[in-house]
């Protein structure tokens, strides 16, 4: 706990010098430690170096603005310390995958890092027990190994109107584990029924009948919506499943959305069964 206190003083000292250029001696200097002490602290407790926490403060506060007002792009990114627009944009694809631009037009949900906050306010949600009739999903197998990189280029490549023929419909993401392969196979798409439009590189896979147990995730911001997501499946794995009186079948767990509705509220179905 003390550690988390006197570490929380360098992030707010991070936080204040966001658009000025951060010594990282004078961000131990904040909490009381050495340098090389804090660097070890900080990456025990944030499981990133205090280097890649202020490019990704940097790069979700830029995020916020780019879709906030008509300043060039490049004229934000310099005020955060950017020195080129090439570094930038750069930066920016190495982390969501999808370029500024591209972003700005789409305004697609990213994984945005807000400020570290060690008080952290318990988290519930109790689901809805529900029976699912089985279904069809015409979809796009992920080409990423992290699920919400792919959902960039899917938003931002408007791939959900290729399917449908330029129908606004609901988009599913599916995932199973790969256990030959150890890793998480993902794919996005929508109802085979109301694909449409070019289904050139897709495949159909078949949601199974049964029960289910499906989160709503807690209704947020833009800038939260991807966070309240993860939040809300870490929350199911770690906390609801291990307490419940359920456990997962195995088959396809899947998450739904409509991104042109601006709702920032997804529908999280597990598969499940008594045990």
């Amino acid at each position: 706990m003390v550690y988390k206190e006197h570490i929380a003083k360098a992030v707010e000292y991070i936080e204040k010098n966001l658009k000025n250029e951060i010594d990282l001696y004078a961000c131990a200097k904040a909490c009381g430690y050495s340098q090389y002490h804090f660097l070890r602290i900080f990456k025990e407790l944030t499981g990133l170096t205090p280097a890649d926490y202020i490019r990704k403060r940097r790069i979700s506060e830029i995020a916020k603005l780019i879709c906030e007002n008509e300043e060039y792009i490049s004229e934000i990114a310099f005020a955060y310390g950017f020195n080129s627009k090439e570094n930038f944009i750069r930066a920016f694809k190495a982390e969501h995958n999808i370029l500024p631009k591209e972003y700005k037009l789409s305004r697609n949900s990213l994984k945005l890092y807000e400020p570290l906050n060690f008080d952290v306010t318990p988290f519930r949600i109790e689901p809805k027990i529900i029976n699912v009739k089985s279904f069809s999903l015409t979809v796009y197998e992920s080409d990423e190994n992290y699920p919400p990189n792919f959902w960039n280029k899917y938003n931002a490549k408007k791939f959900s109107l290729r399917l449908s023929g330029g129908i606004i419909c609901e988009d599913f993401g599916v995932s199973s584990w790969n256990k030959e392969k150890n890793r998480l196979d993902y794919y996005i798409g929508v109802r085979t029924d109301e694909a449409k439009g070019d289904l050139s590189d897709t495949q159909k896979i078949y949601i199974n009948s049964g029960q289910y147990a499906v989160f709503q995730t807690p209704l947020s911001s833009h800038a939260g919506f991807v966070n309240n997501i993860h939040r809300t499946w870490d929350y199911i794995y770690k906390i609801w499943l291990p307490n419940s009186e359920y456990e997962i079948t195995g088959t396809y767990e899947f998450e739904s959305y409509i991104e042109q509705s601006r709702a920032f509220s997804e529908k999280i179905f597990i598969p499940i069964r008594g045990k």
